[in-house]
């Protein structure tokens, strides 16, 4: 199997490139290698690894910049993997790609099914929404991940900020009305390479079981790292930012197990091996 992994230096694409590399001939690139804004480049990179399988785990991901970048996020988060879905599409490729739960406005109070209706409220989640469809337009063979909260030992992301400000700061003042389910980049990887089979294509809800807030998450973080820094439940009308967030992030996951057998473990099982991975 010939694998073209694309964000290879990202939180996932870090974890990929480990998950991966055991499955077949891996050719990863990161942004100096390939630019997802130059459509050409695109283009020329698919083809000349002559993929098997195209995983893409780049991505804008800046969710409060891209209020103020929207046609920065539309183009790496919704025309590049347009153009990855025609090269997939021309070349019978697999093409592998990750939503978010942020897709959804997070108004309905059970989790969220793939065939929920999505409605993004805010320039993050339209951009990958975006990108969705314009893979399932293209009739490509797609294989779309939605997940939710992601964190990892490195990168940017609430996990390493969370330790970090925690040693800064007298008490940490978190969101506790948001509630999703962390899913750890090294969950993900181990799961698209078990996806990895004859057959796999479609929409998948994909995040680990159970759920929490923004805030019983940071607490669960110091308390794992043995962190004593007081963390303050506030409201989500209490921490303006630009972007909106969705109040339910929660995702129904039971496709996948139905579908695949794959089963993320709980959250609290991941933030435990990412804890062991930190550096």
């Amino acid at each position: 199997m010939r694998i073209l992994l694309t964000g290879r230096n990202g939180q996932v694409g870090w974890e990929l490139q480990k998950a991966l590399a055991p499955l077949g001939e891996l050719t990863a690139l990161g942004r100096a290698e390939l630019d997802l804004r130059d459509a050409g480049r695109i283009r020329a990179a698919v083809r000349a690894s002559n993929a098997d399988v195209i995983v893409n785990a780049a991505a804008y991901t800046a969710v409060d910049k891209a209020e103020s970048e929207r046609d920065a996020a539309f183009v790496v988060n919704a025309t590049a993997p347009g153009v990855l879905a025609e090269e997939a599409k021309r070349s019978g490729a697999l093409l592998v790609h990750y939503s978010t739960d942020y897709v959804f406005d997070g108004a309905k109070p059970a989790p969220y099914v793939e065939e929920d209706a999505p409605n993004p409220i805010n320039v993050y989640g339209a951009s990958k929404l975006a990108g969705e469809r314009a893979i399932v337009g293209s009739d490509c063979r797609y294989l779309i991940l939605r997940t939710s909260w992601v964190y990892g030992p490195r990168g940017a992301n609430f996990y390493l900020a969370m330790l970090r400000l925690a040693r800064e700061r007298p008490e940490l003042r978190v969101v506790d009305d948001q509630v999703g389910a962390p899913t750890s980049s090294l969950a993900i990887a181990r799961a698209t390479a078990q996806l990895l089979r004859p057959g796999a294509h479609g929409l998948y809800h994909l995040s680990a079981a159970g759920s929490t807030s923004w805030c019983g998450f940071a607490r669960a973080i110091l308390e794992r790292a043995g962190i004593a820094t007081p963390v303050v439940a506030i409201r989500t009308e209490d921490y303006p930012a630009p972007a909106k967030r969705p109040r339910n992030s929660r995702l129904d996951c039971a496709r996948l197990r139905a579908d695949f057998g794959v089963v993320l473990a709980p959250w609290e099982e991941g933030l435990a091996e990412v804890t062991l991975a930190a550096p």
